[in-house]
């Protein structure tokens, strides 16, 4: 390794000649991967009685592989030396045990990205895994990443956005579980004995977030007819513009999840809701971010006018179409925010032709947000089931409850002696369904939403030439 390469790794600049997939050992990784996944029953343990298993010395030596690539190219990436000892130590301990369901908590615990954030920092990542939105199995992934962290949203966040455990990270190259629609890298979903006592970082691929939004957004906008201000169509043209304004959503949306006048558990991943409930506490972290950026556009933060149109088009565009309609809280959350501009006059669906009022947008949209946090800051006061009602009634003031909803009748129509947690059983999969309007608009963008499986920016850019 020359004295350069050297100096551009201890400084956090990482050289492009010094670009992890460019070197061999980086193949020879990825090629075993793939031949090892197959192998893997969907807790991860691989069973050598099954039909097409191998023999335990072939998976022992494709394991071996894995971990002979990582110890090479380890040296590339001396900030990750601690967690690529503990990685090979636990690949060689799952291969003793002979691939009984893995444990990868030592090198979890020690794999620690948000410590030292650097921007163009790359890290190589090998655990057993699901990928949210993506495979639903764990199995073996390898990746490697950039850290996004420009001066700029270092300093927003040393200044007004505290969030030490949140990455902003960009795709270098992956395995098959990220050829999926995952764009997140939690600590989560990693095969581990036990969950740690607490989660160190989390991590958010804005470049995958950001051409995708490209993608949908110009086909929904010709599709629709809607005329852009100058200023947002050379945004959605622009790759890194775009990225910039994710992770800035990001960063700002995921600190909301405990920030604020919350119910008892905001972040409500432990307990058995409604899907409504779910929507409403995504959307507001994306509102809360979207009025942030206000904030940030009138104190001369360019990203921040980025931020509020990423929100606005990705919500109403992406969200309320992709994905089946089974308690799809996401797709709720972007139907709730259209119909509600749609309600206050924001938006105009005439003569086949959407309209936006652009100067009214900001101020309508931060309202939507006022009506959420309301509702939680009396939440603290509600029972659970009041709660849910209340939320209910939010919700349903703008979007049309399915006809057969038990719910939409009201408490008289349930069984109130059952638990709160049990009268989800009568939450229809499809509460609300989509309107006439996004039914028609499903239609029309399906087959580009289909096109951004497994997107990157460099297939963006070229959808854009």
């Amino acid at each position: 390794m020359t004295q350069n390469l050297m100096q551009d790794i201890a400084g956090g600049g990482i050289a492009e000649a010094s670009r992890v997939i460019d070197h061999p050992a980086w193949s020879v990784l990825k090629g075993a991967v793939e031949e090892f996944r197959p192998w893997q029953s969907a807790d991860g343990s691989v069973d050598f009685d099954a039909e097409g298993a191998p023999a335990r010395a072939t998976a022992e030596a494709v394991l071996g592989r894995v971990t002979d690539a990582v110890e090479e190219l380890s040296p590339l990436l001396p900030h990750d030396a601690a967690y690529h000892r503990a990685l090979v130590a636990d690949l060689r301990a799952w291969a003793d045990a002979g691939f009984v369901v893995p444990d990868f908590l030592d090198s979890l615990l020690a794999f620690q990205p948000a410590r030292s954030r650097a921007d163009g920092r790359q890290h190589l990542v090998v655990f057993p895994m699901y990928t949210q939105n993506g495979n639903p199995d764990r199995n073996l992934e390898a990746v490697v990443l950039r850290m996004v962290w420009p001066e700029w949203l270092a300093e927003l966040e040393r200044t007004r956005y505290d969030n030490p455990l949140f990455c902003g990270i960009t795709f270098e190259d992956f395995t098959s579980g990220y050829d999926t629609n995952s764009a997140v890298l939690f600590p989560e979903t990693i095969a581990v004995r036990e969950a740690p006592e607490r989660f160190t970082w989390g991590g958010i691929f804005c470049d995958r977030e950001a051409a995708r939004f490209r993608r949908v957004t110009e086909e929904a906008v010709r599709v629709l007819g809607l005329e852009l201000p100058g200023d947002i169509r050379e945004m959605v043209a622009d790759q890194d513009r775009c990225q910039q304004a994710f992770v800035l959503w990001d960063m700002v949306h995921d600190r909301t999840h405990s920030h604020g006048d919350l119910p008892f558990d905001p972040f409500m991943i432990k307990q058995r809701q409604p899907f409504w409930m779910y929507g409403l506490e995504e959307l507001r972290c994306d509102l809360t971010a979207f009025k942030e950026a206000v904030k940030l556009e009138a104190d001369g933060v360019s990203q921040g006018r980025d931020v509020q149109y990423a929100v606005l088009f990705d919500r109403m565009f992406r969200f309320p179409v992709t994905g089946e309609r089974v308690r799809n809280y996401d797709g709720l959350g972007g139907q709730l925010l259209f119909a509600y501009l749609h309600k206050h006059d924001v938006l105009r669906w005439t003569d086949n032709t959407l309209k936006i009022d652009w100067e009214r947008a900001p101020q309508v949209t931060n309202q939507l947000c006022g009506e959420i946090e309301d509702l939680y800051r009396a939440g603290i006061d509600r029972p659970k089931l009041v709660h849910w009602f209340a939320a209910y009634d939010l919700v349903s003031t703008y979007l049309a409850p399915h006809p057969g909803s038990r719910w939409a009748k009201g408490p008289d129509a349930l069984d109130l002696s059952l638990p709160p947690r049990k009268l989800v059983d009568d939450v229809l999969p499809d509460e609300f369904p989509l309107s006439m309007f996004y039914e028609a608009l499903s239609k029309k963008l399906k087959s580009v939403i289909a096109s951004t499986k497994g997107i990157r920016a460099a297939s963006a850019e070229r959808v854009a030439a």
